[in-house]
Parts: C-alpha cells; sequence; structure tokens
C-alpha cells in the first residue's frame, strides 16, 4: 500500500521582495498574501518590501517551502561585501589582469602615532590640524617608494569610530597595526587584532616611539604574542619593523616590509570593466556641492561617465587626485574625489558605473524606494505591540562629512535607557541652514551641529524661533552634552528620609492653619524647617511643616530621642493629643545617563 503524502512546493526568494511580487511567485491573490501578513500581525501594502525571513515564514503557512535566490541577490547595487567578493573572482578568473598598488591601512590605538605615522610618510602635517588631536575622518592618498605606488588610507583610533575602522580594514589589502613601545596593546589595539584575524588580513606590526627612554620593544612583542600576533623572530608569520615617526626612524625599513608582502600576495584588478568604487568620505562642499572621496577597487572610472551611489546619482563632472590634480581616468587602487553627484553619498556606498543619466536615476531610486519600504514595513511590524511611555529628545544632527555624521550616530546609539530616547528629526552633512532651523521649531527639537557652521539667515530665524542650537568640534563633548539633555528630561527621583517620632502630649495654641504643641520624642530627632505627617489610630490624618523647634522655651534648630520640646505646626489638619507626629525629608534626585 502506497503512503501518499503532500510534498510542499519550493519558491525562491531573494533577500528583500514586494508583496506583490511575492504573491506572484507562489501563484495566489495578493489579498491572500495580506491576509496571511495580517494573520501574523504584519500591516503591509502591495508595493511594499517584506524580507526573506517573513517572506518564508508565510509562504509555509500557505503550503510552500523557500530557498534563498542568489542569484537574484546579486543584480542590482552592489554592497561592499559583494564588491569584495567581484574582486576575488575576478583575480581567480586571470582575465584582464594587471598588477595595482596595494591599499594599506594603519591601525592602532588612540595616541600611539598613527598620524605622526602618517605625517612622517607623506613628509606633511595632519596632527596639529586636528581638533583634539583626534583623527576624526578617514582619509586616503598615494606615496611612491623605489618606483612602486601604496595606497594609504588612514582611519580613526577612538572607540567612537569602530564601524570606520572596520571599513578601512575591509577595503585594504594590507594592515600596519600601530603599537606605542612604551604603552603596549590597548583596548582598540585588541580590537582591531581581533577584526584582523577574523578576516585573515596581511599584517605588519610598526612598533613606534622606540627612541623613548620608557620603550620596551620585547615586553609589546610578548603582549602582542599573547593575543595571537606572533612575529617572525619568534617563530611567528608576522614582520614587524621598529620606528620612531616623531623622528623618522625606521620609516624606509617600514615601506620596504609593505612592498615585500604587496610583491608576495600580488595584487592584481580587471583593468578593462568600467570602475567600482567604495566611498569613503562625503560632504558638501560650498563652491563645488556635493564631494564623494571614493577608493577605486577594480576597473576605471572616467570623467562623463554616469553613475550610481546608493541612494545618488550623477554624471562625472571631474576628478582629483589626493594632491588635487585633475584627472580624466582613476584606476584600481586609486583614491580620488569625485563631483557631479546629485546628493553627498553614504559611506560604504558604492559607485557603479551605468548606461545613462536616466538609468542612473532609476537605479538609485529603486534602491531608495527599497530602504523606505524596508523601514516602512519594520515599523509596521510592531503596529500591534503596546506603545510604551518614554520621553524623546528630538535632535536634527549637521556634521561636516559623512564619518562623522556616521560615528556620531554609532556612539549616541550606545545610550541606553529605560525612560528617554533620541528621536532623529534629520540627520545630514552640510552647514546650518534656515530649512533645519524650521524643521526643529514645527518638531520642537534641538539643533547639534559638528565642524560645521550657521547660515546667517538660519542664525535669525533660530533667535526669532527660540530654537536652540550648539555647536561642537570634538565628538565626545557632543555626546556628553546630548546625554546631559537625556537626562533632564527624566523625572527626579523623590527620595524621603524618616527622622524621627514625637508623641503629642499637650496643645498650646491652636490658629488657623498654624498650631504650637507639646511632646516627648519617642525615635530619631526632630528638625527644623522639616515636613511632619500626622498618625493617629494607626492612619496617617494631614500633614504639614515644623516652622519652627524649641527646647526648654529656646529656639533650636534640633531635638533629639528622649527630649521633651515644642512645635510650632504649620497645616489645616487639627492635631489632638496623644497623636504621633513623623518627621522627614524629601530630597530630588536627578538620574543621569
Amino acid at each position: 500500500m502506497t503512503e501518499n503524502k503532500s510534498i510542499k512546493k519550493i519558491v525562491k526568494i531573494p533577500e528583500s521582495i514586494s508583496v506583490k511580487k511575492f504573491s506572484e511567485f507562489l501563484n495566489l491573490p495578493v489579498s491572500r498574501v495580506i491576509t496571511e501578513l495580517l494573520k501574523n500581525k504584519i500591516l503591509a501594502t502591495i508595493n511594499e518590501e517584506i524580507d526573506f525571513e517573513t517572506a518564508s515564514i508565510i509562504a509555509n503557512d500557505l503550503g510552500f517551502e523557500t530557498e534563498k535566490d542568489e542569484a537574484a541577490e546579486s543584480q542590482g547595487l552592489t554592497t561592499l561585501e559583494k564588491l569584495v567578493e567581484i574582486c576575488k573572482r575576478e583575480k581567480e578568473s586571470g582575465k584582464n589582469l594587471q598588477s595595482r598598488p596595494p591599499i594599506v591601512t594603519i591601525l592602532g590605538h588612540v595616541d600611539h602615532g598613527k598620524t605622526t605615522l602618517l605625517d612622517a610618510i607623506r613628509k606633511t602635517s595632519v596632527a596639529a590640524g586636528e581638533a583634539g588631536g583626534i583623527t576624526q575622518h578617514i582619509r586616503a592618498y598615494q606615496v611612491k617608494k623605489r618606483g612602486k605606488v601604496i595606497t594609504f588610507v588612514d582611519t580613526p583610533g577612538h572607540e567612537a569610530f569602530s564601524a570606520m575602522r572596520e571599513r578601512g580594514v575591509g577595503i585594504a589589502d594590507i594592515a600596519v597595526l600601530v603599537v606605542a613601545a612604551d604603552d603596549g596593546v590597548r583596548p582598540q589595539t585588541k580590537e582591531v587584532i581581533a577584526y584582523l584575524k577574523e578576516k585573515n588580513i596581511p599584517t605588519i606590526v610598526a612598533i613606534n616611539k622606540v627612541d623613548k627612554p620608557e620603550a620596551n620593544s620585547l615586553r609589546v612583542k610578548q603582549e602582542l604574542a599573547d593575543n595571537g600576533i606572533v612575529m617572525e623572530e619568534w617563530g611567528g608569520k608576522i614582520i614587524s619593523s621598529e620606528i620612531s615617526a616623531k623622528k623618522n626612524i625606521g620609516i624606509d625599513g617600514l615601506l620596504d616590509n609593505i612592498l615585500l608582502v604587496a610583491e608576495v600576495e600580488d595584487f592584481q584588478a580587471d583593468s578593462k570593466r568600467d570602475g567600482l568604487a567604495v566611498v569613503l568620505e562625503s560632504h558638501l562642499d560650498p563652491q563645488k556641492g556635493p564631494v564623494a572621496t571614493v577608493l577605486v577597487k577594480t576597473g576605471n572610472l572616467k570623467v562623463g561617465q554616469d553613475i550610481v551611489a546608493g541612494s545618488t546619482f550623477g554624471r562625472i563632472r571631474k576628478m582629483e587626485d589626493f594632491s588635487g590634480k585633475n584627472l580624466m581616468s582613476a584606476g584600481p587602487s586609486a583614491p580620488i574625489t569625485i563631483i557631479g553627484l546629485e546628493s553627498a553619498p553614504n559611506t560604504n556606498d558604492i559607485i557603479q558605473v551605468v548606461s545613462g543619466k536616466s538609468a542612473a536615476r532609476m537605479k538609485s531610486t529603486e534602491f531608495k524606494q527599497q530602504i523606505n519600504n524596508k523601514k516602512s514595513v519594520a515599523g509596521k511590524q510592531k503596529i500591534y505591540e503596546p506603545e510604551e511611555e518614554i520621553q524623546k529628545l528630538n535632535l536634527i544632527i549637521k556634521a561636516d562629512v559623512q564619518g562623522s555624521l556616521e560615528a556620531i550616530e554609532q556612539i549616541l546609539s550606545t545610550i541606553k535607557s529605560e525612560e528617554v530616547m533620541i528621536n532623529y528629526i534629520h540627520t545630514r552633512v552640510g552647514n546650518i541652514t534656515e530649512s533645519d532651523v524650521k524643521l526643529a521649531a514645527s518638531s520642537r527639537g534641538i539643533i547639534v551641529g559638528f565642524n560645521i557652521e550657521i547660515t546667517p539667515v538660519a542664525k535669525r530665524l533660530a533667535e526669532a524661533s527660540e530654537v536652540e542650537i550648539k555647536k561642537f568640534t570634538v565628538i565626545y563633548d557632543l555626546v556628553k552634552n546630548v546625554k546631559k539633555l537625556l537626562s533632564d528630561l527624566i523625572p527626579p527621583e523623590i527620595i524621603r528620609t524618616d527622622l524621627g517620632k514625637l508623641t503629642v502630649l499637650a496643645i498650646f495654641k491652636r490658629g488657623k492653619g498654624n498650631m504650637i504643641v507639646g511632646g516627648r520624642i519617642t525615635q530619631g530627632k526632630m528638625e527644623k524647617g522639616v515636613m511632619i505627617e500626622v498618625k493617629r489610630n494607626n492612619e496617617i490624618i494631614g500633614n504639614g511643616k515644623i516652622a519652627n523647634l524649641q527646647q526648654n522655651k529656646v529656639n533650636a534648630e534640633e531635638v533629639n530621642q528622649g527630649n521633651e520640646c515644642g512645635i510650632t505646626f504649620e497645616g489645616n489638619v487639627k492635631i489632638n493629643t496623644g497623636d504621633t507626629i513623623i518627621a522627614y525629608k524629601k530630597e530630588e534626585k536627578r538620574k543621569t545617563i
């Protein structure tokens, strides 16, 4: 006897899909799919997107099995992860390959000399121009050594910029880990080491500040070995260079080591294809408009090409190298600035060449729509959940460049509170303008600016509208101020401290709203000016205040247990003999985040 089993039909679904398209994949009426979504407490219209996980649950409920459509996933706009995979496949194919300069990122703990090292390499001064001595943006440039080019990508060392550091590592071929000889392995050093080991990136250690009297290279090497970074001379695979960036010692040897690793790794890219580049940084220039700093990973970008970068698009009107020299084309590993995009792209967006301006617009619009739909559905998936009462701080954040904005949002996201939250009204690069002030006025928000200016019109409008604008040049000052603004929104905690009890033995005077009574303190003490409760037959019948306190008919600030005293009581309750007076204080305690 043959047993019949219902076999579920398998459908392939991409990472994200519209409800309408999903219904077509299942060959079911869209109303059926929407009904099933509603059963799962998800409210979505036919044009909105749902993710693969949601689609899988709904499909399973409707009698289908799902698989992720890898082919569909690889179409459309490229992510950094996909770009890395494309470059890997190009090298494996062996077609149209040519050698390219190595891309090197300098990593390390704050104050260990990263920027000074890059100064020594470039023979220029960057550190002196940094607010508070902190490198706050990604920079990219090229140097020549023995006729060979090396591309350097500089990333910040502070914990606030971990996403930017990871991006620097993600696009780099070689990592130079800077460790101070007088300080050793620090928290950010350990974080970087973990990431380098996870991504298996060729690494060179630069032990800096070896000229200092307290320098101890041997201790640094031991600490690195304890964290899984073992030097060649200790039987490991990691090359090290002992340097002093400040005294320009060992820099040539470090560059030689970089070229040695590059020769072994043999970095190559496709020389024939249209360029693919990753956005390192972007900002709005008052004269040039949106400016994107990008690193070409493969192929060639040329002036006049139509391009798309995330949700923006445009035509390359002008390209410059890291020194400001005009370029007509840029090949693999070249750090360049591009002028011609409609708006400033986000960091990590991928620059892609398309067939025309209309195609670029369509592709960027499609990308923007996907993001908006995902946000819309993400919000609607919580539609049935009860909304918690929580105070919101409405913020408009304007920053000089996209990387700063990303770092600010990243570190502010670590602020956790069950009572208050940040509500981002608007975040964007560029100076504070009239429209920002209008938006702040309508939303009762505060404008926070980082390394930017306020236009004269915006300043006058802010004064007239009483809109608060706060400007900062160091990120931690900004974060500290936002924490205070959040703390101010939290209602203070009222803390009551009981001081003592008194049994009323006599009534000396009854007045309107006040009385003079006498009694014995049975517990604790009485203090002048404190609050009191009146207790009768184990029940609180009223409260008031000790306006004056006397002991032996002499005014006193406090009287202790076991003594008798007189109290001038202010309050509406009528006190009788035998009542108990409980003295207490109330204090407001402000909570901090």
